[in-house]
Order: C-alpha cells, then sequence, then structure tokens
C-alpha cells in the first residue's frame, strides 16, 4: 500500500472536482481583476510604492515560514535598488537577503520566461551563496542526493521525532523535474490560478534540492499568479497569507502527499488562502496612500532626514514601539540628539506620546 501519494500507480495525474472549484474560483478572479486594475490606476509613484511593499513581504515571509528571519530594511533597499524606485538612503543588505531577493525577482518580474533545470538551479545557488544551510554543507545548484540517508520532513527533539514527510529517491529525480517542467510550459486549459496551486504541491512533494523547497515553491507559484495577472507588477503576496496560516498550510500539505490524487481539498484551500491575501493587499493599500496623504498635507514641512526616515518607517508599518533609544540605534545618532528630534516632532503634533512613562516612553504618529 501506498504512503505517499508519488508512489501511486497514477502519479502525477491529478485531478479535482472542477464542479466544487467552479464558484470560488470566478470570485477569486473577479476580485483578482478589478484589484489588480484599481492598482494600475494608481500614479507611477504610489504603484511603485505598493510592489515594494508587497514584494519586500513576500520574500520577508515566505522566509519566516522556514524559520528564517531577515531584516526587511535589508530586504527592501535589495528590491528598491534592482528594481530602481528611489526611498533614500539604502541599507547594505547581506548576501542571503539579496539571494532571495533575486530569486524572488527573477521569478515575477521575468514570469514569461520558461522556468528550466538551469533557472532553478540558480534559484537555489542565489539562496544559498555559502553553500552551507545553517551550519551544514550542502548541494547547492543541484539535485539532492541520498548520501545523508532519505530526504524527510522532521519535527520534534532528537529521539522524539515525528517524521511528516519523505520525499522520492535521489535517482527519480531528473525523471520527476522533467515531466514537472513540461507541464509547467504546457499551454492548457487549466485556470493559471489552479496551474499555480498544482505547481506549488507538484513541486514540494518531489522537494528536488536539500534545502530551500518551500521557498522555491512559493516563488513558481508567485510566477504562476503573475502570469494569470499578464503582469509582472506583484500587489499582493500569497507567502503573507500562508504566514498567517502556517500550521493550516503544513497539515494540508502532509495530508495530501499522504493521500491520493484527487487534489480537490488542496486547490480549496489554496483558493481560499489566496482570498484571504487580497484582504493583505488591501491594507497594503490602504496604507500606502495614507503614507502619500501624509506628506501630501507636509510638502514643505522642514523635517531632518532623521525625522523624515523614522516617519516613513511608521508608515510603513514600525515593528514594536518607537522609543528614544530605539530612535537613536536606528538613526545612528545619540541619544540627546533622538531625544530633541521626537521632542520636536511632538511639539509638532506629528508624534503623541503612548500611555506609560519614564524610561517606557514611547510615541506613536498623531495622523494615522
Amino acid at each position: 500500500m501506498a504512503q505517499y501519494i508519488y508512489q501511486l500507480p497514477d502519479w502525477p495525474k491529478f485531478h479535482w472536482d472542477e464542479k466544487a472549484l467552479a464558484a470560488p474560483l470566478v470570485t477569486l478572479r473577479h476580485r483578482q481583476g478589478r484589484f489588480v486594475g484599481r492598482m494600475e490606476a494608481l500614479g507611477f509613484a504610489l504603484r511603485n510604492e505598493a510592489m515594494l511593499q508587497t514584494l519586500t513581504q513576500d520574500v520577508v515571509k515566505s522566509s519566516e515560514i522556514e524559520g528564517e528571519i531577515l531584516d526587511k530594511d535589508q530586504v527592501r533597499s535589495s528590491i528598491a535598488r534592482r528594481l530602481g524606485i528611489e526611498i533614500g538612503a539604502l541599507t547594505p543588505a547581506e548576501r542571503d537577503v539579496d539571494g532571495v531577493v533575486e530569486m524572488t525577482l527573477d521569478a515575477t518580474q521575468k514570469y514569461d520566461q520558461p522556468v528550466t533545470e538551469e533557472r532553478l538551479f540558480g534559484w537555489h545557488a542565489a539562496l544559498f551563496p555559502s553553500g552551507r544551510s545553517g551550519m551544514r554543507k550542502i548541494t547547492v545548484g543541484g539535485w539532492r542526493t541520498d548520501a545523508s540517508g532519505p530526504m524527510q520532513v522532521v519535527s520534534g527533539a532528537v529521539g522524539k521525532e515525528r517524521i511528516h514527510y519523505e520525499a522520492p529517491e535521489a535517482a527519480r529525480l531528473p525523471d520527476e523535474m522533467k515531466e514537472f517542467l513540461d507541464w509547467f510550459e504546457k499551454k492548457d486549459n487549466t485556470d493559471p490560478v489552479l496551474r499555480a496551486a498544482i505547481a506549488h504541491l507538484w513541486f514540494v512533494t518531489i522537494h528536488p534540492f536539500e534545502d530551500g523547497n518551500g521557498r522555491i515553491a512559493r516563488a513558481i507559484a508567485d510566477m504562476a499568479l503573475a502570469r494569470s495577472d499578464q503582469s509582472p507588477q506583484r500587489f499582493y503576496s500569497m507567502s503573507a497569507q500562508i504566514r498567517q496560516e502556517r500550521n493550516a498550510y503544513y497539515d494540508m500539505l502532509e495530508t495530501r502527499q499522504k493521500g491520493e490524487l484527487d487534489i480537490t481539498s488542496w486547490m480549496e484551500w489554496f483558493l481560499a488562502c489566496l482570498n484571504r491575501a487580497f484582504d493583505g493587499a488591501e491594507k497594503t493599500l490602504a496604507d500606502v496612500l495614507r503614507k502619500a496623504e501624509f506628506w501630501k498635507k507636509h510638502p514643505t514641512a522642514p523635517f531632518n532626514e532623521r525625522q523624515r526616515d523614522i516617519i516613513n518607517r511608521l508608515l510603513d508599518g514600525f515593528e514594536g514601539k518607537l522609543t528614544s533609544s530605539k530612535y537613536a540605534v536606528i538613526e545612528k545618532t545619540s541619544p540627546d540628539t533622538a531625544l530633541r528630534d521626537i521632542t520636536d516632532l511632538v511639539e509638532r503634533g506629528i508624534l503623541a506620546k503612548d500611555e506609560g512613562g519614564g524610561r517606557s516612553t514611547s510615541y506613536s504618529l498623531t495622523e494615522i
């Protein structure tokens, strides 16, 4: 009896209940079209800001799903530099950050170019520029081997491990990936959004690399979604929504990888998750418009560069509370200068003290 989906005799002939998916797909496609249309109607600067925020979320959250925390400012600066978007001072990015950004932008900005074995190897090499995953040396820019044993997805402490999934043996990978890549580039009547869902599940089930499979699977899905939009401009992030629903995501993957080739439940979950991603996109749009409105109201206000930067950070969604000590660290200035800058903004009604005081005094924008 087959334990995993790839062991079934008809693998990889996926099928699904088209009637069950018809209504949610129509609803999603309608929402997708309307939202992308609204974004494209924005001015050039606002559209770029929305895309920058979305791509930054996508890179940061896709890595978070795998437990890797990237510096948001580094990610934002790396994306802005590559897309030629002016954001003021750029934060130098580490090699691993640049690598994730390169992969994401290659997938979404060049969505109309075919995915090949060499292209995937390039993405993988970009993800692991040191040739290591943490302290462990891995095969980079090539399919995994079975030298260290079977590829398994495991959780739990040493001695109490739980095996969630065991991928196909390495000898199968060349044929498995050829079939996948041929299908991905083949034109058929399958809706591009459904193709994104199938590609995601199919790729992560093959699990062709030693590490980075989840991030590459999500990049492939993003590429398929870009093809569905027929646009390199990204205004919604599936990865950001998956990050919020990470437990359900992993549970659904495990269920399907141990199930049958009828993947209706996975497709339904994917469509519902993508629909909820548009809720997050609406928030991003609101934040972009709020930021634009703020600077429209203060076009000639005499903010110094430190104040302007911290205001933009607050408008972009500052994590945690702003204190004078955080201000000093972020803007690389003295505590006295930080406090003078903040006091000036408070006196001008831009910032207000939060409840509390003393050493824990924090500040928020008044114009929310």
